[in-house]
C-alpha cells in the first residue's frame, strides 16, 4: 500500500503544516500504483474542504465522464481511498489484511538505521506482513512523525547532490526499485 500524507508536513521554514492536495499527484500516483500492482493508494488528509475536492476528482474518474472516456484512468483510480488520518488508513489496510502492518516512511534525508532499498525489496518478497509505504508532501514529514514509523527507507540518491523530487516522481522511482524488474541485482 501507498499512503500520501498531507499532515504533519513541514513548510520551507520547518513549521508543521497541512499541505494542499495536488491533482497531478492523485493521477500520477494512482497510475504508478496500478502499474506496479500496489493493492491500494491511500490519500490521507484531515481537511473536510480538501476531502470535498478529492472526492470530486475521484468521482469524475471513477463514476463520471472521465471514467467513461478513459477506462485506463478509471482502473487506476479504483485503487484510491480517501482517509482522514493515518490511523484510519492503517485500519483500512488491516481490514483487508489482518496480521502485522509495518509503516515505512520515505524521506529525502538520510537517517541512521534507515533501511536500504534492496533490503526493503527483500522484505516485501519474503515477509507475510502488510506494508504501508508513506510519502510526504510539502518539505517532507515532521521528524517526530518519521521516527514513529516502523522503518525509514533510505533516500533516493542519484549522486548529483540535489534531492528535491516531486512526490509523484519519488513514488515511481521507489516502486520501480522495490517492485519492478530486478535489473540492478545482477
Amino acid at each position: 500500500y501507498i499512503g500520501l500524507l498531507h499532515y504533519p508536513m513541514r513548510n520551507r521554514r520547518g513549521e508543521v503544516v497541512t499541505t494542499s492536495v495536488t491533482n497531478l499527484d492523485l493521477h500520477d500516483i494512482a497510475r504508478a500504483a496500478r502499474s506496479f500492482g500496489v493493492e491500494g493508494f491511500l490519500v490521507v488528509h484531515p481537511s473536510p474542504s480538501q476531502h470535498e475536492l478529492i472526492n470530486h476528482i475521484l468521482d469524475f474518474w471513477q463514476e463520471g465522464f472521465g471514467g467513461q472516456y478513459n477506462a485506463d484512468r478509471r482502473d487506476a483510480f479504483e485503487r484510491v481511498q480517501l482517509c482522514h488520518s493515518l490511523e484510519e488508513a492503517k485500519a483500512a489496510v488491516a481490514a483487508q489484511h489482518p496480521g502485522p502492518l509495518y509503516t515505512v516512511a520515505t524521506t529525502a534525508h538520510r537517517y541512521e538505521g534507515g533501511i536500504a532499498h534492496r533490503a526493503m525489496r527483500n522484505r516485501l518478497k519474503s515477509d507475510q506482513g502488510s506494508y504501508l509505504l508513506l510519502f510526504g508532501t510539502g518539505f517532507g514529514m515532521d521528524e517526530a512523525f518519521l521516527k514513529s514509523c516502523d522503518m525509514i527507507l533510505e533516500p533516493i540518491d542519484a549522486g548529483g547532490g540535489y534531492n528535491h523530487l516531486s512526490v509523484r516522481s519519488a513514488v515511481s522511482i521507489l516502486l520501480d526499485r522495490l517492485l519492478g524488474e530486478p535489473w540492478f541485482e545482477g
